[in-house]
């Protein structure tokens, strides 16, 4: 019996536009990820470094770009929170069948994004829903690495066979999956969040 959800953010709530930073970053000569890039952009996800450092770093390697230039760039993968959402977290959240976490790999610049974008108001509606709001900046740990998932059974005294599990990449599903968690893959685009209650 599922007693508790999990959910993550981007493309299960809120809209991402995936292509949109390295398209904005090839006006300043960005090709590729490269090795030395992934590692910086997941360091800055786990909160591994700050906001001005990694603006900095990056300026380094894409030196054609202002700082102020490559944070707009940075943010232009956030998009809206469609109302629905919100009214159905909010729903689901008052009815009090389930505890309900928010699991996300989010850093700083994008969060603030995000509480820009959506309003304050919206955004604290949004995250009063969750018994535990979890970001990755902010627990220096991200998907899919096993121990993010472990953190958050450990710390709250959860049971993964009681656990369902929602994100929209296959990888961090997969690896919730390996621990007992249930998962949905959610297919962006062709399924909603709105239709949890048809999943569990």
């Amino acid at each position: 019996m599922i007693k508790n959800i999990i959910f993550d953010f981007g493309d299960i709530f809120i809209n991402l536009d995936k292509t949109a930073t390295a398209l904005e970053l090839s006006k300043f000569g960005f090709t590729k990820i490269t090795p030395e890039l992934d590692s910086l952009m997941k360091d800055y996800e786990k909160g591994l470094i700050t906001s001005s450092d990694f603006i900095s770093t990056t300026n380094l390697i894409l030196p054609n770009a202002t700082p102020k230039q490559l944070q707009a760039a940075w943010n232009k993968i956030i998009l809206d929170f469609p109302e629905e959402r919100l009214l159905f977290i909010e729903s689901l959240a008052k009815e009090n069948n389930y505890r309900l976490f928010l699991l996300s790999n989010t850093n700083e610049l994008h969060i603030e994004q995000v509480i820009e974008n959506m309003g304050i108001n919206r955004y604290n509606r949004f995250q009063n829903c969750f018994e535990k709001f979890y970001l990755s900046h902010k627990i220096n740990l991200r998907k899919p690495d096993s121990s993010i998932y472990q953190f958050v059974l450990e710390e709250n005294n959860l049971k993964a066979e009681e656990t369902f599990f929602i994100d929209d990449t296959k990888e961090n599903t997969d690896t919730a999956e390996q621990l007992a968690i249930k998962s949905w893959n959610l297919q962006v685009g062709k399924e909603d969040i709105i239709n949890l209650k048809s999943k569990l």
